[in-house]
């Protein structure tokens, strides 16, 4: 007797995407783009609240959307939660992606718009940044013209750090009138700008929100997707009636209630991250602007052996060999301890 599964073609022309790393528990974990310091104390009394007769009942949402929408200071209509940043992402080519029709993206950034775009059977247009890492403005409007489905734009862009401004981004909102815009704003905290607030202007402006950073949750996955009501409604017949967890929504409700805990990391983060700039600039390091938690380096020749030590120090970073280049990494802005200790490692080998 022989089987044969009906497998999508679309399946069977790309590879299972693999997670970068595991065993980083108990290392220094400057790869991820994790806050290092971990949730706030509220967040943690909130999954200890938790009883059995909670965790056997199906999640409610009205409450806890309630505080959210509050938080991002939208009406609850105009918010939906996801099971993490990722998932955030799918839900656009659940509603707006035919296979062979195409997305717009400009490359280095996040992996998932085309891991999502592959398994969807859709096309990929990709642009570049320059090697000086700048957003590729002027391409990106001519590519508009051509009506892709999606257009998504990591405001900051990982890995790059690149920071597309205010004008800019309205420019491309007003560009893209037959293009779902999704503005992924996974730091934006770092940034100090969202366009959350133009949301009622653009019918077609999407936000992507993630509390895996500065929030401190990535472990519960727990994202957001952002819009007007009207433009919203239409992604959540795409949901699932049950996407976000029971310990998620508590642990959340919980950490922007303390939100002076998130406010204190971000800032704590922009300072850091500015001396370490400092500090690698000092070193010959090239560094980028940077309006995110982590920072882009060019470590050059010196970058492929620096990296090996730092791993059998059990110091982690992304490494961007591939896409950018053999001396390239991605480090966290992690608490100026784990900084220090990559900087004394980076000294052992001047």
């Amino acid at each position: 007797m022989r089987f044969r599964l009906p497998v999508r073609e679309a399946i069977l022309k790309r590879q299972t995407y693999e997670a970068p790393a595991e065993g980083r528990w108990g290392k220094v974990r400057l790869d991820f783009n994790e806050n290092t310091t971990g949730c706030g104390k509220a967040a943690l009394r909130a999954l200890r609240g938790l009883n059995a007769k909670q965790l056997a009942m199906y999640p409610e949402y009205e409450a806890p959307t309630k505080v959210l929408a509050r938080y991002f200071r939208v009406k609850p209509a105009e918010l939906l939660l996801t099971n993490g940043g990722d998932d955030a992402l799918r839900v656009f080519f659940d509603t707006f992606v035919e296979p062979r029709s195409h997305i717009l993206i400009c490359e280095p950034t996040f992996p998932m718009y085309r891991y999502y775009a592959e398994i969807a059977g859709a096309r990929v247009e990709a642009l570049r940044y320059s090697k000086e890492m700048e957003f590729p403005f002027d391409e990106v409007l001519s590519a508009l013209r051509k009506k892709p489905r999606v257009f998504f734009l990591a405001n900051p862009n990982n890995p790059t750090c690149t920071f597309v401004d205010k004008g800019s981004v309205e420019k491309i909102l007003k560009a893209a009138t037959h293009t779902a815009v999704v503005l992924d704003e996974a730091y934006a905290d770092f940034s100090g700008f969202t366009g959350i607030p133009w949301i009622h202007r653009y019918p077609n402006l999407f936000i992507a929100r993630t509390f895996s950073k500065a929030t401190g949750l990535a472990g519960l996955r727990l994202g957001a997707v952002i819009a007007s009501q009207s433009s919203l409604a239409l992604v959540r017949r795409a949901m699932p009636p049950f996407p976000v967890n029971a310990a998620a929504l508590a642990a959340s409700v919980a950490a922007v209630r303390e939100r002076h805990t998130i406010r204190r990391y971000i800032q704590a983060t922009k300072l850091l991250r500015a001396w370490f700039a400092r500090e690698l600039a000092r070193r010959d390091v090239r560094v980028f602007p940077s309006a995110c938690n982590f920072l882009l380096a060019d470590f050059g020749a010196r970058g492929p052996a620096f990296f090996r030590r730092l791993a059998e120090n059990k110091i982690l970073v992304r490494e961007r060999g591939k896409d950018l280049g053999p001396g390239f990494a991605r480090i966290t802005i992690g608490t100026q301890l784990e900084l220090r200790a990559l900087l004394k490692i980076l000294d052992q080998g001047a």
